[in-house]
């Protein structure tokens, strides 16, 4: 009798500290999600990664939290990054092969990074660029966002043919934002606003029980370059032009916005259960920027340096201090890395790209196979067949091949310097081939190359039926091409 008494308050007490297991989550400890992307910052526009003027203390200090990737690797240019991280696939296999036109949109259909957050339980909000299509069947909120704050278009005020683009007249300064379908006159600078708005709506689920996925993505360092005059002085008295001045204060600016993001994740007890992730989504602007590490190539290139960007990761308790990871590594990655931290399938999991880094961010050395990766600008005219034979490129962890006939070795030549095509028949028939194999797999997704450029931009027919005008807001911006 005595031990059946024992029994049943033994159960009893294990009942009090029982943890249910949810997809291989323990519930209650599933980790936060804070997900920063900029746009165009460079590897090399950090401190911390040798800049000679750019000072960036709060970033180089998220790198001592954590981890940093010295290999990690985007797309040229920004849709289709974007893309990757929320399909987890290659980019033109989701239809996105530009920034514009229509081939910015994200397949319709295509399973994304919130939806699996959702089914595991989180809540999410977007704050700042989506650039994954402006109508509302491929807007965030229709692709797994339930909190959504966002410019339209690839950038503030910009303005295209078709669906794309921004709501009129639209500036850095007090920009009009759309927030959950309604505009929204907001003030101050963009990158300001865009971290306010995201850290409001995390103070409001800092005592829910849902964890939370945010992310926030600025506009900047994207042109046109406006900040305010104070970020602009050390690179006025370092010699630099105007819109270099701007384009690194706006660095500066961002750099000050995570010191302040990483500060309130402190204060309010969300840091030590907060996976945080930075990276940007190219290279860096090719007319402004002055420092890239001797890399060849900026932004648009399929070049080292118009690909390799910054990629910091703090999660503590599981991704040690200050440590480097030297491993090949691409946006469509995270998708299944975040699969595998919450022990959850991946919708479609056998279409994806990606492969899981958990292992990586537990030990940077531990097993991770080499693979080939392609890269292509793609952008070629409207009305144009897709082009295959021009500006691609593949990495593996030692080689880089560019089109035409280039190959390097980036372990001894990280500047590519040193053509070795003649001298790696057999590396260039393995690229070769897979490239093939690749493009063939492609061609059949790209599913937005014919899409009409008629109407208005959607941003602007939902400004004129909110305020009944577009011509009363003064200064429209013009359109740039950059993406």
């Amino acid at each position: 009798m005595l031990i059946n008494r024992l029994c049943i308050l033994l159960l009893l007490f294990c009942s009090l500290f029982f943890v249910d297991f949810v997809g291989g989550v323990e519930v209650g400890k599933r980790p936060n999600i804070v997900f920063v992307i900029t746009d165009d910052q460079g590897y090399a526009d950090m401190s911390r990664h040798g800049h000679p003027v750019l000072k960036t203390p709060h970033l180089d200090a998220l790198a001592k939290e954590g981890m940093s990737f010295s290999l990690f690797h985007a797309s040229p240019t920004c849709a289709p990054t974007r893309s990757a991280i929320m399909s987890g696939r290659d980019p033109f296999y989701v239809g996105v092969t530009h920034t514009i036109l229509e081939r910015e949109r994200m397949a319709l259909g295509v399973p994304t990074l919130p939806e699996m957050l959702k089914k595991a339980g989180y809540t999410t909000g977007l704050f700042g660029k989506w650039h994954l299509g402006d109508e509302k069947a491929y807007r965030p909120e229709s692709r797994g966002f339930d909190e959504v704050f966002m410019h339209g278009a690839g950038g503030i005020g910009q303005r295209y043919q078709g669906s794309c683009g921004d709501a009129p007249g639209n500036k850095y300064f007090g920009p009009y934002i759309l927030h959950n379908g309604k505009f929204e006159k907001t003030q101050g600078f963009c990158t300001d606003v865009f971290f306010d708005q995201g850290l409001k709506w995390i103070e409001k689920q800092k005592d829910a029980e849902k964890p939370f996925f945010a992310y926030i993505s600025t506009n900047a360092p994207h042109g046109p370059y406006i900040c305010a005059d104070k970020y602009k002085t050390p690179f006025k008295r370092a010699g630099y032009n105007k819109a270099q001045q701007s384009y690194y204060g706006m660095i500066a600016n961002i750099d000050e916005n995570m010191g302040r993001l990483v500060s309130r994740l402190k204060d309010w007890g969300l840091d030590k259960n907060t996976i945080l992730v930075f990276m940007s989504d190219n290279g860096p602007a090719g007319g402004v920027n002055t420092f890239n590490l001797g890399m060849r190539g900026k932004k648009g290139s399929v070049h080292e340096g118009g690909t390799r960007v910054p990629f910091l990761v703090r999660w503590p308790g599981v991704v040690g201090k200050g440590l480097v990871c030297d491993r090949l590594v691409r946006h469509f990655d995270l998708l299944p890395t975040f699969a595998e931290v919450l022990g959850v399938e991946p919708m479609e999991k056998g279409k994806l790209a990606g492969r899981s880094m958990l292992g990586l961010l537990k030990d940077p050395d531990s097993a991770w196979g080499d693979r080939h990766l392609v890269f292509h600008v793609g952008r070629w005219g409207k009305g144009s067949a897709p082009v295959k034979d021009k500006r691609f490129a593949l990495r593996s962890q030692r080689f880089r091949y560019v089109a035409p006939k280039q190959l390097y070795d980036m372990e001894r030549d990280p500047w590519q310097k040193v053509n070795v095509y003649g001298d790696h028949p057999e590396v260039v028939n393995r690229m070769e081939s897979y490239y093939d194999s690749w493009w063939e797999g492609a061609i059949k997704m790209m599913v937005n190359e014919d899409a009409e450029l008629e109407g208005e931009n959607t941003f602007r027919t939902l400004f004129r039926k909110q305020y009944g005008h577009v011509n009363g807001v003064k200064g429209e911006v013009k359109a740039y091409t950059g993406g």
